[in-house]
């Protein structure tokens, strides 16, 4: 038996996210198909994270156990034919028995696209989320600021999580500008579910003037959803790099 580890990127517009759902076309779902039709056995993969549907990954990392022979070398090109354009095996490597893609990670970088240009980029539409009035960058990085660290973050996740621990701890939370595109980058030692969205939304709402940024930290201490902002859209945001 060999334990395999993958970095791989997908565009997930058209997946119902990572993780296997009855009916619906998913990223985990393709992989295994592919494995199976690779190998003839069931392999299950493991992934570092889920992804919601919408979103999008460079640096998403999994793992599988195989019987197969199929030289290392082989690994990314064979996994490579047998899968839709919109998912690419980057590397592939032979990794211990003992390691596990989602219980070993250290940090997570999750990377958010705003189109901020007065008209929307027709050929970035699926990967940013286009808002035409000018963003103050720096009054979002101001804001940001008051996010880094350990905290409970119950005011920045999903009413529908149902994980009782909503401690985390973000190392970095940048807001930069690139021509017209704002980055919001987050790196963090994990995520609840639609976290690091509703950070973008709430910071977006300080860069349009409706909030002060300040408020950020009356937002963290009410532990409260429906304190903090909107729930960005899901297409701006991509799973960047996962680091062990």
């Amino acid at each position: 038996m060999r334990r395999l580890r993958c970095v791989l990127g997908y565009d997930g517009t058209d997946f119902s996210g990572f993780q296997v759902q009855p009916d619906q076309v998913t990223v985990q779902g393709e992989i295994e198909a592919a494995l199976t039709r690779i190998t003839g056995e069931s392999i299950q993969i493991h992934g570092s994270g889920r992804t919601d549907a919408g979103v999008h990954a460079r640096g998403q990392v999994i793992h599988f156990d195989t019987d197969s022979h199929i030289p290392l070398d082989k690994w990314r090109f064979v996994l490579n034919n047998q899968l839709p354009d919109a998912i690419v095996i980057r590397s592939v490597e032979e990794v211990a028995e003992s390691f596990h893609a989602r219980f070993d990670v250290q940090v997570k970088e999750y990377r958010y696209c705003i189109d901020n240009n007065p008209a929307p980029d027709v050929f970035r539409h699926r990967y940013a989320d286009h808002i035409r009035f000018p963003l103050d960058v720096a009054a979002m990085q101001q804001a940001a600021c008051h996010l880094v660290g350990e905290h409970d973050f119950t005011s920045f996740c999903s009413a529908k999580t149902f994980v009782e621990d909503k401690v985390r701890t973000i190392y970095s939370l940048t807001v930069e500008r690139s021509g017209g595109e704002v980055w919001v980058t987050c790196r963090g030692n994990g995520f609840l579910y639609n976290m690091v969205r509703i950070i973008v939304g709430t910071l977006v709402e300080v860069g349009q003037g409706k909030r002060h940024p300040d408020e950020l930290k009356k937002i963290l201490a009410a532990r409260d959803r429906e304190m903090a902002g909107k729930t960005a859209p899901a297409k701006g945001l991509t799973m960047w790099e996962v680091v062990y």
